[in-house]
């Protein structure tokens, strides 16, 4: 059955008929738009995508956020693409397997960005399995930005994504049933090799010769024909195609439903005279920064150094063994939680992580004996069991938690050597804190050396203890299947720390 949408009126000279187009042969044939900035491309492309909604799935491009109030009309699902690329891919089967119309918003993401995901999203729309290729409208608003004909300040590895994704939505898209529609600002500056696989055009508002003379050439006008392109008033189209006319014919576009959140504002008078207020605003100097950055923020009351433990411990040799003997058995509950609170004050102090464990556990004895804690002492044994938690930075309330019981059961089918990382990951993963650094995790395995972190962190992956992505800024991410946990996403090589939110840090762990 033969379906076609109203896009205007025909604006030929006595002619008044309505301007229609074949969206079945569009979707064979193709669409390029061209026009200058200010000559209604926007408004063109959203009137075709109207108007064709009820009839075909469609997926928007749109680098500058103007097609998502299509969702509010029309039901597009909204998709932010500052997201992984394997999120974006998964994403861009779905649609394809759903058949529901989406709007790819690429606005909070930089050029190089936007590339790389929009050529992601496409090739997955590209690669869907052969039982999911139903029409579909692929629009592309800018799409020099998408396909540019030369190399410019973004990344050839980029570039290159997003251009090939371009070449299989323009030339090998139809079998699939991909129908690229894309609009342009300037043909000379979009790729040849995508403009040429187009076989409908719809070229409004241009000034340059160049480009007057290209679009004359696709419309196969002469060249004294070119010059209708300067005239064309805002909104007024040449259309040629087998969708929409036989011959070159002038359109009017029609009127939308929605409206783009980038429109042309109106004249807006200005204000009255500036008052003195407003001077005093306006003209104040700006605000100076502090020129040294402020140093890492100490605890109230820094931990007491070992020597200066043992002094006290002296001065209380005199009554020490009488009090020990007298101390109250505690329940085993609070002297789990003593033991926890007391590793988490040794590792509070500088660079206590690096230490071996036979001082740390020296350490802790003379901790314990100052706290008076009953009951038989810890062995090392027991000792050694515990420090990978300390390490970690795992507080006393997370272990006596429900949730950490899990932790632990994953934790004990791994190697011992790799408990420590996978605690700093769990943390961080439970209190939603960015992903550690290379470095963070050579802290926790008593090291200087990052790639002790990087190499535990891939022992972990080969074990599937843990699974690895990156998000479109290059930021890791690691996932926790076991627990159905992610950590937000870090920087691999930030300094130690950086992962930390001050206020998740127990308050025990600020002074001793």
């Amino acid at each position: 059955m033969k379906v076609e949408v109203e896009l205007g009126t025909i604006a030929e000279r006595g002619e008044s008929a309505p301007a229609l187009i074949d969206i079945e042969e569009l979707l064979a044939t193709r669409l390029l738009v061209q026009g200058n900035s200010g000559s209604g491309k926007s408004h063109l492309l959203r009137r075709l995508i109207e108007k064709s909604a009820p009839h075909v799935q469609q997926t928007i491009i749109d680098p500058e956020g103007d097609f998502v109030s299509l969702s509010e009309r029309f039901g597009h699902l909204v998709i932010d693409a500052d997201r992984g690329e394997a999120d974006l891919q998964a994403i861009g089967e779905r649609i394809r397997q759903s058949r529901v119309s989406c709007v790819l918003n690429l606005e909070n993401l930089d050029a190089e960005l936007q590339l790389r995901a929009a050529g992601v999203f496409l090739n997955a729309l590209f690669d869907a399995e052969r039982e999911y290729w139903y029409p579909m409208l692929v629009v592309v608003d800018e799409a020099q930005l998408f396909a540019p004909a030369a190399a410019g300040e973004i990344s050839d590895e980029a570039r290159k994504i997003s251009l090939g994704a371009m070449t299989n939505l323009m030339c090998r898209g139809r079998k699939r049933g991909l129908a690229g529609v894309i609009a342009t600002q300037r043909l000379a500056k979009l790729a040849k090799n995508v403009a040429a696989e187009a076989s409908n055009f719809l070229m409004g508002r241009t000034f340059l010769d160049i480009d007057m003379q290209r679009a004359a050439d696709l419309l196969g006008l002469e060249r004294r024909q070119a010059e209708v392109f300067r005239e064309l008033e805002r909104g007024r189209f040449v259309a040629l195609g087998p969708a929409l006319s036989r011959r070159p014919l002038q359109i009017r576009v029609g009127s939308v439903e929605t409206v783009a959140r980038g429109s042309t504002p109106g004249l807006t008078p200005p204000p009255a005279p500036p008052t003195d207020d407003a001077r005093e605003f306006i003209l104040a100097s700006a605000p100076v920064a502090s020129a040294r950055p402020a140093g890492p923020r100490r605890p109230a009351n820094p931990p007491s150094s070992t020597d200066e433990v043992l002094a006290e411990v002296a001065r209380a040799r005199c009554s020490e063994d009488a009090s020990v003997e007298a101390a109250p058995a505690m329940p085993d509950g609070e002297r789990e939680a003593a033991f926890a609170q007391i590793l988490s004050q040794i590792m509070s102090e500088p660079d206590a992580v690096f230490r071996q464990e036979a001082v740390l556990y020296q350490d802790f004895l003379v901790h314990c004996r100052i706290r008076r804690l009953g009951g038989p002492q810890l062995d090392l044994g027991g000792f050694r069991k515990r420090i990978p938690l300390a390490r970690a930075g795992v507080d006393p309330e997370i272990i006596a938690g429900d949730e950490w019981g899990r932790v632990a059961a994953v934790a004990d089918d791994m190697a011992e050597e790799l408990r420590p990382v996978y605690y700093l990951l769990a943390r961080a993963a439970m209190k939603r804190l960015a992903c550690p650094s290379d470095m963070d995790l050579a802290r926790v395995c008593a090291s200087h050396s990052p790639g002790r972190g990087r190499s535990r962190l891939q022992a972990l992956e080969q074990g599937t203890f843990i699974a690895i992505r990156k998000d479109m800024r290059g930021k890791r991410i690691v996932v926790l299947p076991d627990l159905g946990w992610e950590t937000a996403a870090g920087d691999p090589a930030a300094p130690a720390g950086q992962f930390l939110d001050e206020a998740e840090i127990a308050p025990e762990r600020l002074a001793v």
